[in-house]
C-alpha cells in the first residue's frame, strides 16, 4: 500500500514539475547551439539589424513541395535559421509556401514569378533509378510595411553539383536574410556617385549594377566637366557623396580633375576604380581580319596610383584558366553554327583558396576581359590582394597584335611557370597622402589637406568587369551573364561586395566570411548499400529501443519482486 502511495506521489510530483516547467517556458527562452561550426549562432550584426525591426516583418519562403534531398537540406537549414531570427524578435513571421500547389494555375504563376525575377530551376528526382522532373523556386520574399525585397536562397555556381551549391548557399543564408532585413527596414543613408566626363562606360552597360545598389544607397551621376570652370565648387559638391565609382574611363584626366579626386579621397571619400591600362576591346576584333592592335592607354593616373601604393602596368594577362567565347564556325543548312573556345585574354578568376576576406569569401568564378597586372608597392598603406590570375598565366607586353585565331593555340603549362598569380583587384586601406603633397597645386584650394583620415579604396584592372550585356531589345541583362555562352559569372556579387565593404558601417559584409560544414550523403554509396543503409538508419534505433525496454522491464521486476 505504501509502495502505491509513493508511486502516486512521484507521478503527481513529476506532472506538477512538467506543468511548472512548461509555464516558465513561456517567459524564459533559451536555445543552445551545439554545432561545431556554430551554424545557428547569429552574428552581432544580424542581432543588431533585427533588434530594430519594430513592426511585423513577413517572409514567404517558396521552398515547399517535392524535391531532392539536397533541397530538403536547404529547406531545413532555412527554416532553422529563420527560427533563430524569430526567437530573437517575435515581429519576424515566416511561412513556407508551395507556389505550384494549384496545378490549374501552374503556368500563370510561373510566368508571374519570372517577371518578378524569381527564376525557377528544374531538378531531377531520382529514386532508385526512377527519374521525374520538378520545378523549384529557391527564393524568399521579405515584406516590411510597403517595402519588399527578394532573397536568393540558392547560389549559382558553374560546374558545381547540386550538393556543392547547397553547401555554399547555406553559408550564404544568414548574410542573404540579414541584408534583406537591413534593406527594407532601414532608410537609405549613404550616397554613391557614378563619375562621368572622361569617357566612362555608358549607363545602359552598367544598368544592372546601378539597379542592384539602388536598393541600399542613394545613387546619382556626376560629371567632372565642371572642373574646368569651377574646380572648388565641383570638389565641394563631390564631397557630399560617400563613394565614387570610376567605371572604365577612356579619356585622359586633367591635373585639375585629379586634384578634385585626390582631395575627395583625402577627405574620406571612398573610391572604386575600374581601370583599363590597355586600349583593347572585344568588339574591335569582330572585323574581316579578326585582328586589332592592343596598346597602352594613357589616363594620366600613374602618379596618383603610385602615391597610393600601386602601379597599373600596361600589359595584358594571358591565362590558361580562361572563360569561353562563341565563334561562328560555318554554315549548316540555313543556320550558322557556333562553337565555344577558351579565350586566354579573358581569365576566369577565382578567389585564392583559403582567402578569408569577406569581399571574396565563398565566391564563384569571376569573368575578366583584357585585364592588366597591378603591382603592389611598399608604403604605409595596407594592401590586400582580393583577386589574382591563376598560376598558369603571364603578362604580355603592349603594343601587341591580338587575333581571334589565337583560340586555336594550345599553350603548355611550362610556358607559364613562375609567371602567374598576377594581382588584378587590390584593396587599399590607411591614411592616404595627397599626390600633390609638396607640389604646386593645379588650382588654389584653401581647404587642401596633404594627409587624409583613415580611408579605403579598391582598384580593379579591368573596366569590363562591371559591364552587362544587352538583349535583342537593347534591355540590360543581369551583370555577369554571358548570352553567347549561357554562363553566369559572379561579377555582380563581387562588385556588390566591394560596394558594401567600402560603405559598410554595421559590419554586415563580415557575415559573408562565416563558414558552415554541411555534411551531405553520397548518393552513390547509399544506393550501392541501400539495404544496409536502411538497417542502420531504421533498424538500429528500433533495436536500441527494444533493448532499452527489455532492460527497463527486467530492472523494474527485479526491484519490486523483493
Amino acid at each position: 500500500m505504501d509502495t502505491k502511495k509513493n508511486n502516486l506521489k512521484e507521478i503527481i510530483t513529476l506532472i506538477a514539475f512538467l506543468i511548472v516547467l512548461n509555464f516558465a517556458g513561456h517567459f524564459f527562452f533559451k536555445r543552445f547551439d551545439l554545432t561545431a561550426d556554430k551554424r545557428y549562432t547569429l552574428s552581432k550584426t544580424s542581432l543588431q539589424i533585427i533588434s530594430e525591426v519594430k513592426e511585423p516583418l513577413y517572409i514567404d519562403v517558396f521552398l515547399e513541395g517535392q524535391f531532392p534531398g539536397e533541397f530538403k537540406k536547404l529547406q531545413s537549414e532555412t527554416q532553422q535559421l529563420l527560427e533563430e531570427f524569430k526567437s530573437e524578435n517575435s515581429n519576424i513571421i515566416f511561412q513556407f509556401v508551395n507556389p505550384l500547389e494549384n496545378e490549374g494555375e501552374k503556368d500563370k504563376i510561373m510566368q508571374s514569378f519570372m517577371e518578378r525575377g524569381l527564376t525557377p530551376i528544374n531538378v531531377t528526382l531520382n529514386d532508385k533509378g526512377q527519374q521525374t522532373q520538378e520545378v523549384v523556386f529557391p527564393w524568399a520574399i521579405a515584406t516590411y510595411g510597403n517595402r519588399s525585397v527578394k532573397v536568393p536562397l540558392l547560389k549559382n555556381m558553374m560546374g558545381a553539383s547540386t550538393a556543392e551549391k547547397v553547401v555554399s548557399s547555406v553559408q550564404h543564408l544568414e548574410y542573404a536574410f540579414a541584408n534583406a532585413f537591413n534593406t527594407i527596414s532601414k532608410d537609405k543613408q549613404k550616397k554613391v556617385v557614378i563619375l562621368n566626363g572622361n569617357g566612362e562606360i555608358q549607363d545602359r552597360y552598367i544598368a544592372d549594377f546601378i539597379r542592384a545598389i539602388k536598393d541600399n544607397y542613394y545613387i546619382g551621376p556626376f560629371t567632372l566637366d565642371s572642373v574646368a570652370k569651377s574646380p572648388n565648387n565641383t570638389l565641394k559638391y563631390l564631397k557630399k557623396y560617400d563613394l565614387a565609382i570610376i567605371a572604365k574611363p577612356t579619356e585622359t584626366f586633367t591635373d585639375e580633375e585629379k586634384q578634385v579626386l585626390d582631395q575627395f579621397i583625402i577627405n574620406g571619400g571612398k573610391t572604386l576604380w575600374l581601370v583599363d591600362p590597355v586600349n583593347m576591346e572585344m568588339d574591335s576584333l569582330y572585323n574581316e581580319t579578326g585582328t586589332n592592335l592592343a596598346f597602352p592607354r594613357d589616363l594620366n593616373l600613374n602618379d596618383i596610383f603610385f602615391k597610393y601604393g600601386i602601379r597599373m602596368k600596361p600589359d595584358l594577362i594571358k591565362d590558361i584558366m580562361a572563360t569561353p567565347i562563341s565563334l561562328a564556325t560555318g554554315d549548316k543548312g540555313s543556320a550558322t553554327q557556333y562553337t565555344q573556345y577558351p579565350w586566354f585574354f579573358s581569365p576566369m578568376v577565382y578567389p585564392t583558396q583559403g582567402t578569408k576576406h569577406p569581399i571574396v569569401s565563398n565566391l564563384d568564378g569571376i569573368k575578366f576581359e583584357f585585364a592588366s597586372p597591378i603591382e603592389v608597392l611598399k608604403n604605409d598603406i595596407t594592401k590586400t590582394i582580393l583577386l589574382q590570375s591563376s598560376p598558369y598565366s603571364k603578362a604580355i607586353g603592349t603594343p601587341s597584335v591580338v587575333n581571334l585565331n589565337m583560340v586555336s593555340e594550345r599553350p603548355e603549362q611550362k610556358d607559364f611557370l613562375n609567371a602567374g598569380n598576377i594581382p588584378v583587384a587590390v584593396l587599399l586601406e590607411g591614411k592616404f597622402h595627397s599626390v600633390y603633397q609638396n607640389r604646386v597645386l593645379p588650382f588654389i584650394d584653401k581647404t587642401f589637406n596633404p594627409i587624409g583620415k583613415e580611408n579605403k579604396m579598391i582598384v580593379i584592372s579591368d573596366g569590363n568587369i562591371i559591364q552587362n550585356q544587352l538583349d535583342k531589345n537593347n534591355q540590360p541583362l543581369e551583370l555577369g551573364y554571358d548570352k553567347w555562352t549561357n554562363n553566369l559569372y559572379a561579377n555582380k556579387e563581387f562588385l556588390m561586395n566591394c560596394v558594401n565593404y567600402l560603405l559598410d558601417d554595421n559590419g554586415l559584409i563580415n557575415i559573408r566570411s562565416k563558414e558552415v560544414d554541411l555534411p551531405i550523403l553520397d548518393k552513390e554509396k547509399v544506393y550501392a548499400n541501400y539495404t544496409f543503409s536502411q538497417i542502420i538508419t531504421v533498424g538500429v534505433p528500433i533495436l536500441i529501443l527494444l533493448l532499452f525496454g527489455v532492460l527497463f522491464t527486467f530492472l523494474r521486476k527485479r526491484k519490486y519482486s523483493k
